[in-house]
């Protein structure tokens, strides 16, 4: 049994993901009467899909056990993207942030993170259960 599959890379690298996103998030809440500010955002979701290979065109085909995987990116290389929000509302003072929507993106990514979690934990309590089942 493979413990290390990829429902727990992708679960783990969701996680970690989701953690930097609410860094993100709450640095435009902090930031939000500050002149000049731009709303940032974190998009991991491609990257994410990358490296799970979710459309099939990313792998190779290997023919020997030897062969590297070298074509779905896989989660050693994830990389989020953070970028200027473009549709942010420019204030007065140049500032984009919107703090309502910065609360309410704020609880999405928690209920998200959450979920993520408990799928985690069933994971790992399924493991568990195989390991210590009687045969």
């Amino acid at each position: 049994m493979q413990i290390d599959d990829a429902t727990i890379k992708a679960l783990s690298a969701s996680i970690k993901m989701r953690e930097m996103r609410q860094e993100v998030i709450t640095s435009n809440i902090a930031n939000a009467d500050t002149p000049g500010y731009k709303s940032k955002r974190l998009g991991f979701e491609e990257a994410l899909a990358r490296a799970l290979d979710v459309d099939g065109e990313q792998s190779l085909n290997t023919s020997n056990d030897g062969h590297y995987d070298v074509g779905s990116g896989g989660f050693a290389n994830l990389e989020p993207e953070i970028y200027e929000d473009p549709n942010g509302v420019v204030s007065a003072d140049g500032n984009t942030v919107d703090r309502d929507h910065e609360m309410s993106q704020m609880a999405k990514n928690k209920i998200l993170y959450d979920a993520s979690v408990q799928l985690l934990n069933k994971k790992l309590g399924l493991m568990k259960y195989a390991i210590n089942s009687d045969r």
